[in-house]
């Protein structure tokens, strides 16, 4: 029989994990009984034979929610599997749903199950409301899939290889399925297996090529936020870490893009942590970047003296706040240490070839919106790289969904279940802040903005300010209504600098081209550029003399001659006169901005 695992993405660059590893952990143990050996500590099973079993294709497929439904279907449907897996999440649930109960009227005779967090809390409620769903596996479903892969087989050789009602009489630890009256019945969870036991799945890189490649080396969260799912489980489970650092070896000799650690807490474990930071930093390959969510208020000397260490763009930290408000971190059940984070925060920033991403959510209890304007000041003080400003998701299951009436919580009944409103923020209030982090996101996330964002946040009360005043600004014109190229973004802040400081806007036209030069040698100039003919000879003599000289452009530019230069580099001439190179051969590796050497005033 062939059983497919089919994952539904947010985006093409993104993957599953959890998909291969199924795959991965039936093909290994499949055939194996669940009994332990005598060795208590072992992770080993002792083999069952099965006579005439037969065998089980297991295959994978990655869609996107951006496929057109009809695509996937067709897609699914050429494959002629028996039975067809869904890995559900916030994103991808209304998606899958539509694709379950079309699947059955093109296949008939599939099984569809489902599994994965989204599905896991409720599985017997989703049942009665989809009876195209033949099962879910709830919980850690490694153990789980390998059963249900199993008992397919020992069916199959009973009935001739008829599905059938394959598990109406036997049920399997972690699955919820219907009985013979048709009841929905969840059984109990499997136990968890060891970390250590999971295959390793990345043996041929072709179908993860330009895309993020996820590595997951722990499970569990040490803390019991009351928003996220993952404190369900306290006890945190390691990898052991001579393996990890073998599969991290695979990773750099392949000279991967991007590895995405997807544990919950990296650094919770100081020793792990300091070992597998040496290793990359030892065995660092010049390519490869590392991606880690940490708790940055756990950090110690040892851990920072080995980033400063690090490459630029060896590593980027995401590093989660939430909120600056002592209330409101106490109620959700969160214990950070907002001194020692910034203190590390800080630290890290200093060393310049970090990036740092911190998070915070909005809609949180207690906090109002004069509260959420100082918890984005705080963080925003900080410094990162980017801030994420993320609406609370009431998930099933969690603390926060319990008490929601408690706090007034108001919350899409759909996916992904996003807050509306709380008893401390009301829903206009949180369609202000979504207009805050449209303009957060292409003013201050995108970094194409540093110099006139950072002299703006200055002519303001706070930077939360700011880009307030901007999102009303985008609001009033109607700009979030339709999409905008690059140079339209910094036309639109032009204007708004007119609008509202128009005594200095001749000096923010100077920053908004700085800005614009320092990523990229345009080749279409803003209107408001000061017009650059009067400086073309000047501009061809100096190419010249550095195509003989190497004043400032060396690297990269060995053998080139002067027309060549120019199309490489860029010089331009500011209002003041100030005349500015930026060279693109020597780009800054978390920025990308280019190297900048000012020539003096030219007048």
């Amino acid at each position: 029989m062939r059983f497919l695992l089919a994952a539904v993405n947010a985006k093409y660059i993104h993957s599953n994990p959890a998909v291969y590893s199924l795959k991965a952990y039936a093909e290994k143990y499949g055939g194996e009984s669940k009994d332990k050996e005598q060795n208590p500590g072992s992770d080993r099973y002792a083999k069952k034979e099965y006579a005439n079993k037969g065998s089980c294709e297991i295959a994978v497929a990655e869609y996107t929610i951006n496929h057109l439904p009809d695509q996937v279907l067709r897609d699914i449907y050429s494959r002629r599997p028996a039975a067809v897996g869904f890995s559900c999440y916030i994103w991808n649930l209304s998606f899958v749903l539509f694709l379950a109960r079309e699947l059955p009227k093109i296949l008939p005779g599939v099984h569809i199950w489902l599994g994965g967090p989204e599905v896991s809390y409720n599985a017997c409620e989703i049942l009665d409301k989809e009876p195209e769903v033949y099962g879910i596996m709830a919980g850690e479903g490694e153990e789980t899939f390998l059963r249900v892969t199993e008992q397919y087989l020992e069916h199959s050789r009973i009935s001739g290889g008829e599905l059938g009602q394959a598990f109406t009489t036997a049920f399997i630890e972690g699955t919820a399925v219907r009985d013979k009256r048709g009841k929905s019945v969840l059984t109990p969870l499997q136990s968890n297996v060891s970390m250590s036991s999971i295959p390793f799945f990345y043996r041929d890189l072709t179908d993860f090529e330009n895309r993020i490649v996820y590595y997951e080396s722990s499970r569990g969260c040490p803390f019991s936020c009351s928003y996220c799912l993952s404190s369900a489980e306290t006890a945190v489970r390691f990898r052991e870490v001579g393996l990890v650092l073998q599969e991290l070896d695979f990773f750099l000799e392949n000279k991967v893009l991007q590895v995405k650690f997807v544990d919950r807490t990296f650094n919770c474990n100081r020793e792990r942590t300091i070992a597998i930071w040496r290793y990359i930093l030892e065995h660092d390959n010049g390519v490869t970047n590392f991606h880690f969510e940490i708790s940055a208020d756990l950090l110690g000397e040892e851990e920072l003296t080995l980033m400063s260490r690090m490459r630029g763009g060896l590593i980027q930290l995401e590093i989660g706040v939430q909120s600056t408000n002592p209330r409101t971190l106490q109620e959700i059940r969160r214990k950070t240490d907002l001194k020692r984070l910034k203190k590390a925060v800080e630290r890290i920033n200093s060393f310049e070839t970090i990036h740092q991403h911190l998070d915070l959510i909005a809609g949180l209890p207690f906090e109002d919106y004069n509260s959420f304007r100082n918890s984005f000041n705080d963080v925003f003080q900080m410094k990162p790289d980017q801030l994420q400003l993320g609406f609370l998701k009431v998930l099933k299951g969690s603390f926060m969904a319990e008490n929601a009436k408690a706090y007034g919580l108001t919350f899409q009944s759909a996916p992904p279940y996003e807050v509306l409103s709380t008893k401390w923020l009301d829903y206009g209030q949180l369609l202000k802040l979504k207009d805050l982090e449209e303009v957060l996101e292409i003013y201050g996330n995108s970094g194409q903005f540093q110099t006139s964002m950072g002299e703006l946040c200055g002519e303001m009360e706070t930077p939360f300010d700011l880009f307030e005043e901007l999102a009303g600004y985008y609001r009033k014109q109607g700009l979030f209504d339709r999409s905008h190229n690059r140079m339209e973004r910094y036309e639109i802040l032009e204007c708004f600098v007119k609008e509202r400081f128009p005594e200095k806007l001749e000096a923010y036209r100077d920053r908004l081209v700085y800005d614009l030069y320092l990523r990229e040698n345009l080749k279409s100039r803003p209107v408001f550029a000061v017009d650059q003919e009067p400086f073309k000879e000047r501009i061809r003599a100096f190419f010249a003399e550095e195509a003989v000289n190497f004043r400032y452009l060396k690297e990269g530019y060995e053998g080139c001659h002067a027309r060549q230069m120019i199309k490489m580099a860029h010089v331009e001439v500011f209002r003041d006169g100030r005349a500015v190179l930026f060279d693109y051969k020597k780009r800054n590796p978390l920025s990308h901005n280019a190297g900048v050497y000012l020539l003096g005033l030219w007048t």
